[in-house]
């Protein structure tokens, strides 16, 4: 049996667009003569649709579009994801095309409900197995979850006889660390049936979150013999064939597909494609930033320009009388090594007559932290401007780290439309600064940039040190309580320094309205903010006290 695996990119929404992708797949997969072609886990609709799933006419237009696929491709047999709805209620369905028309439907039985899925919101679980005999082997359909629980598998099978391979159509959004775990699961569900395991993976941005492809095969013994390119649409073919002995070989059509080549290439594939797609995704060309000639702004303004082309990145530095002469000249250099149009804007004759203004209430005055949050506000505001005035998408380039202790400003540097680096800790925002230097063989960051203390120059000799503990401990404990959810006494169990992490804790809980108000930014790792962790503002619970 020859099976064809077609990553895409969906998006969400535009049923007419993915129909049209899927047909372009459907010509190559007729070409190489394939007896079975799979597209991932809702790829009529996209993934996740969330709310949409709640509008009657978009489940119609769902379906609608799904039997015109099929009567526009007749001549294979063909698994594909949609949302599929009935009087018992709405389902994530798998159809089977074939003849020109839906011949079955699988309906997936386990729903995730953690994270950043939301599926027992919208889905009712399937109750039925779906095998087919495609080809002269029988194939079991599954979506995604569904095989990632393999005792549930084994005994949802059990009745199914002898499966030569079990098909997964798949919308599993990417973290670090994910590839391996997904690894494993198919390793697992291999060697516990015995059996081939093909599996089609979605590929895209769709907000926060990014999918990474990665499709592949597993023969029966658990082997990973095929895998699709990562963060990029991809057909990737193999034969499946059942041996005498039992054993399910996979032999693949095509060389491997390259992969990153690093975790730290990993993340900086995921950035480039989380920002090239919210932005045209979105209807924007250009993308506009503030270049302050620190690090944060220098590797956004860098991701920006690997993923929509220098020509569409635009950089404004937005000095006053606190920036030194080397981080404006650093913020100018970058552009120039970027390629990207450039302009310099001073706040200073914005910055007196607000300021002036501002001192007719009794009480203000330039001596504190509301004067230093002024200019972050007018930058953001000429930022916006410009973004209305010229059709720009604002991307924003506060960090996982100070996005979490609030270290930002409303208003400020939270304005725009876009968090690039929103999910990646400050410690590795450096690593990728190196990384991305290292690409192209030369110090498109400039060296300065990344030696040079990081300050946000709204004061004298300012220094985030001043404000914040070394990055290095900062993430460690971060990592522990937002990402680990551990508690204050299991940090300091660690070894951690207690009113450090005391004091991280606090800053991180009194801040959350500050997140709920910032732009979405890119998912990389096990739980970001936004989707992944959703905690009350009003909130009066804390790690420090003592119980009565």
């Amino acid at each position: 049996m020859r099976v064809a695996l077609g990553q895409f990119n969906a998006v969400v929404g535009d049923m007419a667009g993915n129909a049209r992708k899927m047909r372009e797949i459907y010509a190559r997969a007729v070409r190489a003569d394939v007896d079975l072609l799979a597209f991932p886990e809702l790829a009529v609709c996209g993934y996740p649709p969330e709310d949409l799933l709640h509008k009657r006419h978009f489940l119609t237009d769902c379906s609608l579009t799904l039997e015109k696929f099929a009567a526009d491709c007749p001549d294979k047999t063909i698994v594909v994801g949609f949302a599929e709805s009935d009087r018992g209620g709405n389902y994530n369905s798998a159809a089977v095309l074939q003849g020109a028309r839906v011949s079955r439907t699988y309906r997936k039985a386990l729903l995730p409900n953690y994270g950043v899925f939301d599926e027992q919101r919208y889905f009712r679980p399937g109750a039925d197995p779906l095998v087919l005999e495609v080809g002269g082997l029988k194939v079991a359909v599954t979506i995604c979850f569904d095989i990632w629980d393999i005792e549930w598998l084994g005994n949802f099978l059990k009745d199914a006889g002898r499966i030569q391979m079990i098909l997964n159509i798949s919308a599993s959004p990417f973290h670090t660390g994910k590839l391996t775990r997904r690894e494993d699961t198919i390793n697992k569900c291999a060697k516990q049936f015995g059996c081939a395991v093909a599996y089609c993976n979605l590929v895209g941005g769709q907000d926060e979150l990014i999918f990474d492809g990665r499709s592949m095969f597993a023969d029966s013994t658990g082997s990973i013999v095929a895998k699709a390119k990562a963060f990029d649409e991809d057909l990737i073919i193999a034969d499946v064939v059942g041996a005498d002995d039992d054993t399910v070989q996979v032999k693949p059509h095509q060389p491997a597909a390259v992969q990153p080549a690093s975790l730290l290439d990993e993340i900086y594939q995921a950035l480039v494609l989380g920002t090239r797609d919210y932005t045209h995704k979105n209807g924007f060309r250009k993308v506009l930033l503030g270049l302050s000639g620190g690090i944060d702004s220098a590797v956004t303004a860098a991701i920006a320009a690997e993923a929509l082309g220098a020509e569409n990145v635009v950089g404004v530095t937005m000095p006053s009388k606190f920036n030194s002469p080397e981080t404006i000249s650093d913020a100018e250099k970058l552009a120039e090594n970027l390629d990207i149009e450039f302009h310099t804007i001073p706040i200073a004759p914005v910055l007196g007559p607000f300021h002036e203004a501002l001192q007719t209430v009794e009480g203000w005055n330039s001596d504190g932290l509301a004067f230093e949050n002024l200019q972050a506000r007018i930058r953001g505001c000429i930022l916006m401007s410009l973004s209305n005035q010229f059709g720009t998408l604002v991307l924003t380039t506060g960090n996982k780290s100070e996005t979490a202790v609030g270290y930002t400003t409303l208003y400020g540097d939270t304005a725009g439309g876009f968090a690039v680096i929103k999910d990646v800790p400050k410690t590795a925002v450096y690593a990728l600064a190196e990384h991305i230097n290292k690409m192209a063989g030369r110090p498109v960051i400039p060296v300065d940039v990344i030696t040079r203390p990081p300050s946000a120059e709204l004061r004298p000799d300012q220094k985030d040190s001043d404000s914040l503990p070394d990055y290095d401990l900062l993430d460690r404990i971060l990592k522990g309580y937002v990402e680990e959810d551990k508690s204050v006494a299991q940090l300091t169990g660690q070894g951690l320094p207690k009113d450090v992490v005391d004091k991280v804790v606090r800053m991180v809980d009194r801040n959350e309205y500050k997140r709920r108000l910032s732009p979405p930014g890119i998912r990389i790792t096990p739980k970001a903010f936004g989707k992944d962790r959703r905690l009350p503002i009003t909130n009066q619970y804390s790690h420090s006290k003592d119980l009565a």
